[in-house]
């Protein structure tokens, strides 16, 4: 029903906008332009951006009809990730909806093709964006990088165009809890057949991957992870290493409590704590952590007896190489192709469980009464027969620029690397970079992205390790 005084359907605008991100020698930048001519916050930054044409198109076409019209370059739909939508209210009064969509891969290089409206284009790092920024634009890029799916900008009269902390009207708005998110039947029946009856079924899954998690809470008390795995090798791979490995872990992991190979679904008992990720630390805690860590990773590693290392695989390198080839940078792929002639090259190593995925979403931070951090694992679809340096791949890129916590973490391990499992660190690490550029590529995963080109750079310039 309309408003009091209303005489018609309340009606706004739909503007769609494109954030479109690369990687530079400094860090992730995203793509801006300077308003010009005879039109709204002229002389400002914002990014490539416009109106829907009509009902006929939708915001995707929209956005990448505007982006070619403003930028000259195209993207295809498939490409095109979701940020943010926020409703925006500007301080004359009037209301829109934009939709702010992420354009990580494209086809031309971007430059200014409306000159009567824009007259300055360049790439910013996020702690040097530009000033006069439109503070609508400027309220969508927080929104999207602090995680927000919704967010609120309702300006008020006399409120300035530009950006302005002191007027800082950006209101994210949280996501609902996701238990209504259920697993499927036959999910929820193995589950209970397990554990019992289950009250309550929270999804958990982590965002962009493709195996399916849920906190199950039971009608008589206990928690439980329910997890169904994206394909089978996962799942096997999980279930052996629940039952052979991971009890070495003790209590600082989860136990398996029973599995399905048809489903390919597995229940698993709860381990307190957050994810590492996304948390700030005292670094004096943060080196605990990471000794922790090591110490953890170490019982895995002798969970069973070190075997022989099988004959090298060739082909599935080049594989990931040709699909990760249109985001590496200049030099990038010679020097991948280096690390992997070197690696082909080392003595063979004896091979050891491995975890497969260590990382910080991976690892889990109880905080304690008395002020320290009880440390788990979780997550082992990927743990795998291997050499040991494996492991130290992923999280070696949260030691860069802290020798510090790469210290910590091989003081828990028990002992430093010798010259040569440096050496096939650094050749893994040029390997997985690859694996996981083509991986971003083709499931959308910026953050990957990200990681995966900054491990290239840090091998480039000896900092890796």
């Amino acid at each position: 029903m309309n408003g009091p005084g209303a005489t018609g359907r309340y009606q706004v605008p739909v503007d769609v906008h494109l954030i479109l991100l690369r990687e530079s020698a400094d860090g992730q930048q995203v793509l801006l332009s300077r308003r010009a001519g005879a039109v709204y916050a002229s002389g400002m930054w914002h990014l490539p951006s416009g109106h829907l044409d009509g009902p006929h198109e939708d915001v995707i076409d929209g956005g990448r009809r505007e982006l070619l019209e403003e930028t000259g370059v195209q993207t295809q739909r498939e490409e095109v990730q979701a940020a943010v939508t926020v409703h925006h209210r500007a301080p004359a009064g009037s209301a829109r909806i934009g939709v702010f969509l992420v354009v990580p891969l494209w086809k031309g290089e971007p430059q200014i093709t409306e000159p009567a409206l824009c007259d300055g284009m360049g790439w910013f790092g996020w702690q040097a964006l530009p000033e006069p920024m439109v503070a609508y634009c400027r309220a969508g890029l927080d929104a999207y990088r602090a995680g927000a799916h919704l967010a609120v900008h309702f300006q008020q009269p006399g409120d300035p165009i530009a950006y302005d902390p002191a007027a800082d009207r950006l209101h994210l708005v949280p996501d609902a809890p996701r238990d209504a998110m259920l697993p499927q039947e036959a999910v929820r029946a193995f589950a209970e057949q397990a554990v019992g009856r289950i009250l309550r079924w929270t999804d958990t899954s982590w965002p962009r991957e493709e195996s399916q998690v849920w906190k199950a809470n039971g009608a008589h008390g206990g928690t439980w992870y329910i997890k169904r795995h994206q394909n089978l090798r996962f799942h096997e791979r999980e279930v052996h290493a629940l039952r052979h490995w991971v009890p070495a872990l003790g209590s600082q992991a989860p136990r398996l409590v029973a599995a399905d190979s048809e489903g390919r679904t597995v229940v698993v008992t709860e381990v307190a704590g957050r994810p590492l990720h996304g948390q700030t630390l005292p670094a004096s805690l943060e080196r605990d952590v990471y000794r922790q860590v090591g110490h953890l990773t170490a019982r895995y590693h002798h969970a069973a007896p070190a075997g022989p290392a099988p004959p090298l695989v060739a082909g599935k390198f080049h594989r990931h190489l040709d699909a990760a080839r249109p985001l590496l940078r200049a030099g990038d792929e010679d020097l991948a192709l280096a690390f992997a002639a070197r690696r082909d090259t080392l003595p063979t190593v004896p091979w050891v469980p491995t975890l497969g995925d260590l990382q910080p979403r991976n690892i889990l931070l109880e905080h304690l009464d008395d002020g320290s951090l009880h440390v788990a694992l979780i997550d082992f679809e990927r743990s795998e027969l291997g050499p040991a340096v494996r492991d130290f791949v992923r999280l070696a890129d949260t030691w860069l620029g802290r020798p510090d916590l790469k210290e910590a973490f091989f003081t828990g391990y028990g002992r430093p690397l010798a010259e040569e499992e440096r050496e096939r660190l650094r050749c893994e690490a040029a390997l997985d970079a690859v694996s996981g550029i083509a991986y971003a590529r083709t499931h959308h995963d910026p953050e990957l992205l990200e990681r995966g080109l900054r491990t290239l750079r840090a091998l480039h310039t000896d900092t890796f390790i």
